[in-house]
């Protein structure tokens, strides 16, 4: 292979290249199916001029047999007329006519099987291109797909995760030595505030029951508290004799 002729396919593939990078899926299956929508206008067009020249073959057609059929009634008058001249005169007029009624016949039929065929591949055609139409609605969706799925992947590609992670993390840190640090300073701020500390426990002291009220609900209750204790030279027995009956010789609390 020569070296211009490596040149030239050189330049044809990167001209492809660029092409290929070029092309969107989406507007040139558009304009493709413009295109043969363009075709299957003409197409139409077309195939109109050939059905408008096969009706007029027929129209002649049907000219020619009914000139054929009339000049035989002619031919038959000339006979009830005794004209025979006349007769035969007709009826060479009536062959010509349907010589001619043949071959338009022979036309007509040609172009009728010739139209009925072009109208069936107009027909094909235009069914090629509903289908095309479908199938672009299909290859756009999935060429839509398939460049997001390759737009995800590029960019996920170029996500540095490690580093990603440890800015999360270092952030992470951060904030919490920020809240650490603020509430260092709440705590600080409200120790500051109390002023002495003697005086804050002072304030915080719960004021004691009313000693005298719980003794009356204990005695109300039956459950009277501690006795107290005898004075000098005198024993509990002395001291808590009720009646007769001593605490030495108490049985129960009914006893006393």
């Amino acid at each position: 292979m020569g070296i211009f002729s490596r040149i030239s396919t050189l330049f044809k593939a990167e001209a492809n290249a660029a092409i290929d990078k070029m092309e969107d899926p989406e507007k040139v299956l558009n304009q493709t199916i413009r295109d043969m929508q363009a075709q299957l206008t003409e197409a139409k067009t077309k195939v109109a001029e050939s059905i408008a020249f096969e009706k007029r073959l027929k129209m002649q057609y049907d000219k020619a047999i009914a000139n054929a059929q009339e000049w035989e009634q002619k031919a038959m008058m000339a006979v009830n007329a005794n004209r025979d001249d006349l007769a035969t005169e007709a009826l060479g007029r009536q062959q010509e006519a349907q010589k001619e009624a043949d071959a338009l016949r022979a036309q007509w039929e040609q172009q009728k099987a010739g139209c009925d065929k072009i109208k069936a591949k107009l027909k094909s055609m235009n069914d090629k291109i509903e289908e095309a139409k479908r199938k672009k609605s299909l290859l756009v969706a999935q060429a839509k797909r398939a460049e997001a799925s390759k737009t995800i992947h590029q960019t996920l590609a170029g996500i540095d995760e490690g580093g990603a992670f440890d800015t999360f993390s270092r952030m992470e840190e951060k904030v919490q030595t920020l809240e650490a640090q603020a509430q260092a300073s709440e705590d600080l701020a409200v120790d500051l505030s109390t002023g002495d500390s003697l005086e804050k426990e002072i304030r915080e002291l719960k004021p004691v029951a009313n000693s005298d009220a719980l003794a009356a609900l204990k005695a109300k209750m039956g459950k009277a508290p501690a006795a107290p204790a005898p004075a000098v030279g005198q024993s509990y027995d002395t001291q808590y004799k009720k009646g007769s009956t001593s605490i030495a010789n108490a049985t129960s609390w009914d006893d006393l």
